[in-house]
């Protein structure tokens, strides 16, 4: 026969286009519509509702300026004659003034009963609300509307003013397009799911094969049965013809696809934090709008913190999700606090995310979550294994990694190894992506990106508008449906995640391994961009350490009161700026101006939890407990000062974890030579050049200088910063062409220091050099006022060794990356992170850069005309990117850097845990032992607090920080223990105990961390 599919796809897609899709909606008739135009920021429902409305029409502008509220109020009649025809429903249809973009990036409305309680969400792609009334009745409700701006865009790129309310302006962005009760064919709107389904089969499918063409002389057939001018009336007709291609069954041995419903939604993102939790209100209705009308409908939601905003501020809503959640339709999933970035958060901030997480899942549902979800952050951690095995879970999904730039990783259901060698199932839903529509587009990408096909033939598709939420949608749950069990498509099923990984475990009895961290190939700069918010956290994370050690010395030692409520707030907010958009620095302004605002609240009750703390101990308990602590050296070193050490190695004199009566170190001031400045600790010496560099770091005890011959140290580069996509995520490898090099203007010796002023553009460096005696370190301080945009700050460290790996300092533990690229993996691993240290070495002479708030590093290494080797290492310092934040990292910023001689990362470790948490002088006389001693120094206690349960247990977490294994490592408690156990993150017993007198001895495998819960006597 003559070959004209293309001219019937094209029928086809006018006949849908022109014909069917406006059928949907058979007529309309009008509703009396009042408007409340908020001042200010939102207000709940039972606020809103004793305001004063006016009558308002659609095509009005409403919500004020961009991220304005308005509430409606909205009174009628159901026509008597609407919703009454066989296959037909009364609704209210609501426009917004939508785009063409999806949900979440733009408007939203939530629906509310006269008596409070949430109907559904109003949005581009959902925008009907069921009217709960017979026909001929009257009805009331009430829509809170966001004039939420579309900041991306189709391009997510250029600066933008709307991500601040400071500089968003007061013109309106919205008008009302449409509000009205509407008649929808219900047969209608099935023959359009219909349609759907089989065109998108349809282009799937070979173009030559035989069950394509069934399915398009079946469409054919179809549009042959619509009369265009009666399409209500042969609506039936059209989808009996398709009935026989609809029902022909799947293969046995097609792919089976578990679909689970899904909105993944940013805690903050291009919204603040304040938004999310109305994206929250809004999708959680629609979801059990959902379940309302379809009983085989699931869904998987995680991030407790979440839950917890529509627990406080939606009640009603919380209740509803607690019933279904019994029901096992609803499944909270993940574990933690948010969805968090990985690279950036400490070891313990990274287990508390557990912690918090589980809590609430425990104590609000009875659920133990066994799986962790992150299918969106920006790469994840080698330490994350061990962290999720430590917590009682055991699998993981994510999807971001095939967003790789270069390499694809070779597995879709695997083993994921971690650096200590714990293992979980992990998934990477084939299909890509973690907001599919259920379109046969999607299902074939996940049957064809299935790399276990063949042996394990299952994977999980997340369905649903995510991002800015919204959730599945009816067609997309029609669409499921409709593939249940269609030949040419995968099988799908309306499912769990547990469904899922337990059938993997049944295909896979011995999955494939990757080890060690899944580095994702894209979005490198958010190492470094908001550098604020990366030093908040920096310093949040030390602050909560030392609160609770010394709230816990105080209270075992003192009786004192332990402020589990202030730490355990500190602690939410903290996780809750480590979601990943927030910590690695792609969001508006807004986020930013919060998080700031948050961190300077941690700040002031942490310091006052310690300063308390401290100063009674040092007291001996005499005193008052109402003082603040000082930094090192700020009162003086009398015998009347205790110096209070929060870290787990010692600190000069002062015992890790104790507060002693001793002198704090001397400073080494600078020496003039010549045209240089020379810094002898006694251990090392230092020589600045004239310009400025670090030009030589000799170590005494083996006369090795640590710089390259010829080379720079503590050099500054400015490279341009102008990735191709992605502004403020993404680091591109073209920035290291083009670098300028920073010129001093001045080197000066002021007092202990060397002083150093550089510029650049509109910007200003100064450096400051110090050391101390004994100390075989230089201290390198960066003070910038930076008023640059896309531009890249790095300080380069080119040392004399051949490293062929370095060693990064990542959760409870370290990372060792290649410092060559043999391959296409090293090759674009050009940007790393690494936590408050990285260590390159030969054996038996290294040297460590450590830091007290930086995160993105270079390390790289190439071959002197002398035969020699230079390993290089830089520190990104900061960014300029103009997206989404036009004026992200402007300003004033200070970095600490310490340049240190060691051969062991243990050295590196010991410079990074003092950098960051600086001895503190506190008045006092009382010497104060620390509640937990260790006896290996290759085990490191990282934190020292009460038991979550309140009951005054002395909770000790510790892990193996050299990367061997630790072999009879003693831990002794300054205190009577009745009795030791080892515990998981969640502090639940696991086997191992010791009784009151007994030794607690372990032996640790390479990076293990172990938790031990001790009773006091």
């Amino acid at each position: 026969m003559h070959q004209d599919e293309p001219l019937v796809e094209a029928r086809i897609a006018r006949l849908v286009r022109d014909r069917v899709d406006p059928a949907v909606l058979r007529r309309s008739a009008p509703v009396t519509i009042e408007a409340w135009e908020v001042p200010g920021e939102p207000v709940p429902f039972d606020a809103a509702v004793g305001e004063t409305y006016t009558p308002f029409t659609v095509g009005s502008h409403w919500g004020g300026r961009p991220w304005g509220t308005t509430w409606f109020r909205v009174t009628g009649t159901v026509p008597a004659d609407f919703g009454t025809a066989p296959g037909t429903t009364a609704e209210l249809l609501v426009d917004l003034g939508f785009t063409k973009r999806q949900p979440g990036f733009q408007a939203e409305g939530l629906a509310f009963r006269a008596d409070g309680s949430t109907i559904k969400a109003i949005e581009p792609r959902n925008d009907t609300v069921p009217l709960e009334v017979d026909p001929g009745e009257s009805f009331e409700l009430w829509i809170e509307a966001g004039a939420n701006p579309d900041i991306g865009g189709d391009s997510f790129q250029g600066a933008t003013p709307l991500g601040s309310r400071s500089t968003a302006g007061d013109d309106p962005i919205y008008r009302l397009k449409a509000l009205e009760v509407v008649e929808r064919d219900d047969t209608v709107w099935e023959l359009q799911q219909d349609l759907w389904v089989l065109r998108g089969l349809m282009a799937e499918l070979p173009t030559d094969g035989t069950r394509g063409a069934d399915i398009l002389r079946a469409l054919e057939r179809a549009a042959d049965a619509l009369d265009p001018d009666d399409v209500a009336g042969t609506a039936a007709d059209a989808r009996q013809v398709l009935a026989p291609v609809l029902a022909v069954p799947a293969s046995p041995a097609a792919h089976r696809a578990i679909a689970v419903g899904h909105a993944h939604i940013d805690s903050a993102w291009l919204w603040p934090v304040r938004e999310t939790k109305r994206k929250c209100a809004r999708t959680f209705s629609n979801v059990l709008d959902l379940m309302d009308r379809d009983p085989d409908f699931t869904f998987a939601c995680s991030s407790a913190q979440q839950y917890a905003w529509i627990r406080d501020e939606y009640p009603e809503v919380f209740a509803r999700i607690k019933q279904r959640v019994a029901e096992g339709r609803w499944i909270p999933v993940g574990g933690m606090w948010v969805e968090s970035d990985t690279n950036l958060p400490g070891g313990e901030a990274l287990a508390r995310q557990f912690v918090a997480g589980k809590r609430f899942f425990l104590e609000e549902f009875g659920i133990d979550t066994p799986e962790a979800w992150l299918p969106d952050s920006f790469g994840y951690s080698g330490a994350l294994p061990q962290i999720v095995r430590a917590a009682g879970s055991k699998w993981f999904v994510t999807q971001k990694p095939s967003w790789n730039e270069t390499n694809v990783i070779p597995h879709t259901s695997f083993h994921w190894e971690g650096i200590d060698g714990s293992r979980i199932l992990t998934h990477l839903p084939p299909a890509d992506t973690y907001n599919s529509d259920v379109s046969p587009a999607d299902l074939r990408r996940g049957e064809r990106n299935n790399k276990e096909r063949g042996t394990a033939n299952t994977s999980m598709l997340l369905y649903g508008f995510g991002d800015g939420g919204g959730g599945p949608t009816r067609e997309m749950v029609g669409a499921a449906h409709r593939q249940h069990d269609l030949d040419g498509s995968p099988h799908v099923t309306l499912g769990t995640p547990a469904q899922v990984f337990e059938q993997l475990e049944a295909e896979l009895p011995t999955p494939g391994v990757w080890s060690g961290e899944m580095y994702l190939e894209f979005h490198r700069g958010t190492y470094t961009s908001q550098i604020r918010t990366k030093q908040g956290n920096r310093r949040s994370e030390h602050l909560l350490r030392e609160a609770e050690l010394w709230a816990a010395t105080a209270a075992v030692r003192l009786g004192s009161e332990y402020p589990y409520a202030e730490l355990e707030d500190a602690w939410h907010t903290v996780l809750l700026q480590q979601f990943h958009d927030i910590l690695p620095g792609s969001s508006i302004a807004w986020v930013y101006e919060n998080a700031e605002e948050q961190y300077a609240r941690v700040a002031e009750v942490l310091e006052g939890l310690i300063g308390s703390a401290t100063t009674a101990l040092a007291a001996g308990g005499s005193g008052s407990g109402t003082g603040t602590g000082a930094v090192a050296g700020t009162a003086g070193d009398a015998a009347s000062v205790v110096r209070f050490n929060a870290s787990p190695v010692a600190a000069g004199d002062v015992t890790a974890l104790a507060g002693s009566v001793v002198h704090a170190p001397r400073p080494v001031p600078p020496v003039r030579s010549g045209d240089r400045f020379v810094f002898d600790t006694g251990v090392v010496t230092a020589t600045i050049d004239a310009a400025g560099h670090v030009v030589s770091f000799v170590d005494h005890a083996t006369g090795r200088d640590a710089i390259a011959p010829g080379a720079a140290a503590a050099e500054y580069t400015v490279f341009r910063d102008t990735p191709n996509q992605w502004e403020a995520w993404d680091i591109d490898r073209a920035y290291q062409r083009n670098g300028t090099v920073l010129s001093a203007s001045s080197v000066a010796i002021a007092g202990d220091e060397l002083v150093v002023e550089r510029s650049f553009g509109s910007s200003t460096l100064t450096t400051r050099y110090s050391a101390v005696q004994g100390e075989p370190e230089l201290s390198v301080e960066t003070e910038v006022d930076w008023h640059e945009h896309q531009k890249l700050l790095k300080l380069a460290f080119p040392i004399d060794v051949l490293a062929s790996s370095a060693s990064s300092e990542i959760q409870f533990g370290h990372i060792d990356r290649p410092t060559h690229q043999n391959t296409s993996w090293d090759h674009a691993r050009f940007e790393t992170a690494a936590h408050r240290w990285v260590h390159v070495a030969e054996p038996g002479f290294g040297v460590a850069v450590a830091n007290d708030s930086t995160y993105g590093h270079d390390i790289t290494r190439e071959t002197r005309p002398d035969g020699g080797i230079t390993t290089l290492v830089r520190e990104s310092l900061l960014r300029g990117p103009t997206f989404p934040d036009p004026n992200a990292d402007q300003g004033h910023h200070v970095f600490r850097t310490v340049l240190r001689i060691g051969a062991s990362v243990l050295d590196a470790a010991d410079s990074g845990y003092r950098l960051n948490l600086p001895v503190r002088s506190v008045p006092g006389s009382a010497e104060v032992a620390p509640l937990v001693t260790v006896s290996s120094p290759q085990v490191f206690v990282e934190a020292v607090k009460l038991a979550e349960d309140r009951s005054g247990d002395v909770v000790v977490r510790l892990y193996e920080g050299l990367g061997g294994r630790a072999t009879d490592v003693g831990v002794s408690f300054g205190f009577d223990a009745a009795s030791v156990s080892q515990v998981d993150l969640l502090e639940r017993p696991l086997e191992r105990s010791w009784s009151a007198g007994e030794p607690v001895v372990l032996t640790l495998r390479p990076f293990e961390i172990v938790t031990l819960r001790v009773r006091r006597a």
